[in-house]
């Protein structure tokens, strides 16, 4: 049976509960990072695009815009790059209702000013705000999934063990010998290899188990890793 989720609850509780509240906020805080890089390619600078990160967020956690979220859809993923792209785009319509006050004095937000951060167009060379935000996704459920694992490797006592075989995890082991690991860790090369087979393993459980927090079903989660492997590409 696919377990309750932390995107199950949030969806189930449409914000009311203090479990749902408690679940989105937890979502919200490990995957800053797509949202910002997004948000990022529409501001006119680093410290434009984290205030309207920051109120995207504030606002999200309030409750606005949790009741539209689309159980059929199921992934917390689509739900997050949907609402961010609808506070955008409220943002450019206050920006234009500003703009044609009459009366009022009229502050520019294409620039940015003092108080309010302004939004500008893309760059068309650039990599795609959407892809940019999948692959910032990727990286921030590996980062996750990293943890996790350390955090396991410790309550095992293996803290030493974990941090001399990450390297053939993150593809920096190209100038390592498994057999110097071996000699450090106080182990046979044999041994070492098998570590390092579990230690994959361990790894891809992990990146699952982190998408399976995102999602409703258990067959989305498929879909998310062969997604998460093209948006590393």
């Amino acid at each position: 049976m696919f377990v309750t989720t932390r995107w199950t609850r949030v969806v189930e509780a449409r914000g009311d509960s203090t479990e749902g509240r408690a679940a989105l906020s937890d979502l919200c805080g490990a995957y800053y990072a797509p949202v910002f890089a997004f948000i990022r390619r529409n501001a006119p600078d680093e410290e434009a695009a984290r205030d309207l990160t920051q109120e995207f967020f504030a606002r999200l956690l309030a409750g606005g815009g949790i009741g539209g979220a689309d159980p059929q859809r199921g992934r917390f993923r689509s739900f997050l790059l949907g609402a961010v792209k609808h506070f955008l785009s409220d943002m450019r319509d206050h920006d234009k209702r500003l703009k044609r006050g009459a009366g009022r004095p009229v502050e520019s937000l294409d620039a940015g000013t003092g108080t309010s951060p302004g939004l500008e167009a893309a760059d068309s060379r650039a990599v795609a705000p959407d892809r940019e935000f999948d692959h910032k996704w990727a990286l921030t459920v590996l980062e996750l999934a990293f943890a996790a694992l350390a955090r396991e490797y410790k309550d095992l006592g293996k803290s030493a063990q974990f941090e001399a075989l990450k390297p053939w995890l993150t593809g920096d082991s190209e100038n390592l010998s498994q057999a110097e690991a071996a000699r450090r860790l106080d182990m046979n090369e044999g041994a070492v290899k098998v570590a390092i087979h579990r230690l994959r393993r361990r790894l891809r459980e992990a990146i699952r188990n982190e998408i399976s927090q995102t999602v409703k079903e258990s067959a989305d989660v498929d879909r998310e890793m062969r997604e998460l492997l093209e948006a590393l590409i």
